[in-house]
């Protein structure tokens, strides 16, 4: 076993965003939301939390709500590399044994969905872990926006290791399908590999991060939660968090 003892969270965040601009700092209930995921990420009570702020302005949200965050220059190809540069701010003798690469853009998360993704790491073989829901909408099984995960898991089990990650219906035949979360949580010797590669061929494919780690021999596994935490990526999807919080 290899039981996490000191994880830090860590919250990437920037304004370009093509579908919902300036999103980090979009008002919820009279916080930006990057406050507001901050706010869920300390309520999971794990360990220290801070952004890494691609831009001055969230920086300056974040500490104006007594928030910590960490300048990253804005043009980082990725969520992961972000967290990276925040690390060498915050955490430069790796004192962290376990990091978690927290969206910006989950506002309403169960604390207890972020505490979960490190559970595979109990596993000392697993490099990075992840969070998978039961896909339970029938139309959501051929979404290409709805990212499945092929898992090693049998019936009754709750983590399983991560085989494959794919737009399209997988894994064939009778069975669950499994909707990916993208919530990760790195060993830190793992996060410094893993932004240290070449984005690979399936990678750019499936047009998904996670699969340079599969196809650079990584393991990564999943711990299967009950629901999928509901994210803000559109105006609509926005007006449905504000609701959320008026009550």
């Amino acid at each position: 076993m290899a039981e996490v003892q000191n994880p830090i969270i860590v919250i990437p965040a920037r304004l370009a965003s093509t579908r919902l601009p300036g999103k980090p700092l979009a008002d919820i209930g009279g916080k930006p939301m990057i406050v507001r995921v901050l706010e869920r990420a300390l309520e999971a009570d794990m360990g220290p939390v801070v952004v890494a702020a691609g831009d001055p302005e969230i920086k300056a949200a974040v500490e104006a709500h007594g928030g910590h965050a960490v300048s990253t220059p804005p043009d980082l190809p990725s969520g992961s590399d972000r967290v990276f540069a925040a690390l060498q701010v915050v955490d430069p003798d790796a004192r962290h044994d376990c990091i978690i690469n927290l969206q910006g853009d989950l506002p309403l998360i169960d604390p207890a969905i972020i505490r979960a993704a490190t559970l595979p790491l109990s596993d000392a073989k697993v490099d990075i872990a992840t969070l998978v829901a039961e896909i339970e909408i029938e139309a959501e099984k051929d979404d290409p926006h709805v990212v499945k995960a092929a898992l090693a898991m049998d019936a009754g089990e709750n983590i399983g290791r991560a085989l494959y990650f794919s737009r399209a219906r997988v894994p064939y035949g009778d069975g669950p399908l499994y909707h990916h979360i993208g919530i990760y949580a790195f060993r830190p010797e793992a996060l410094k590999r893993f932004v240290g590669l070449e984005a690979g061929v399936l990678e750019k494919r499936e047009r998904l991060e996670q699969m340079r780690a599969l196809e650079n021999g990584m393991i990564m596994a999943a711990a299967r939660v009950d629901t999928v935490p509901f994210g803000v990526d559109t105006p609509a999807d926005l007006e449905r968090a504000r609701k959320q919080f008026s009550g």
